[in-house]
């Protein structure tokens, strides 16, 4: 359940690393709602098994904790406006 949740959570992480620096910025400008999107979308994915369920509220935390560090070491972009983290970034 851990492992599938993990796996899960690669999966976003490798989507999330593909995108554009732009992009990426802009979504962590909307993290609460970037973290909702992901976790009800995996439930309602996995939707049937109480191991889908929890391998989904799994990978949902970890994209919660993935978020916040993200958006703490690279920054956000909220409102058109580049807030750095820890990480310049050139955008």
């Amino acid at each position: 359940m851990f492992a599938t949740g993990f796996a899960i959570f690669l999966g976003l992480v490798f989507i999330f690393i593909k995108l554009g620096r732009r992009t990426m910025l802009r979504m962590l400008g909307h993290d609460v709602w970037l973290d909702i999107g992901v976790t009800m979308l995996t439930l309602a994915i996995h939707w049937g098994s109480f191991s889908g369920v929890m391998a989904a509220t799994f990978a949902g935390l970890l994209t919660s904790a993935g978020t916040t560090i993200a958006k703490r070491c690279f920054g956000y972009i909220k409102r058109g406006q580049y807030t750095p983290g820890l990480l310049r970034l050139h955008v």
